[in-house]
């Protein structure tokens, strides 16, 4: 398995958990913006594990 294919999901994901505990901290400190970093953070989260999946579905379809 070529593990350099999972880079970009898992820098993504990276970003993603960035955004979701820079959210977090706004919403903490009752700063502006907190609803809408936490709402991208997940979304990028998701789109991540998403991109994931179905890269290992071709890796798997691909081996077998």
């Amino acid at each position: 398995m070529n593990l350099k294919a999972f880079s970009k999901p898992l820098i993504v994901l990276l970003i993603g958990i960035l955004c979701t505990v820079l959210g977090a901290t706004f919403k903490i400190m009752h700063w502006p913006s907190a609803g809408i970093l936490l709402l991208i953070g997940t979304v990028l989260e998701f789109l991540a594990i998403l991109y994931a999946i179905i890269l290992l579905i071709k890796v798997a379809k691909k081996n077998s």
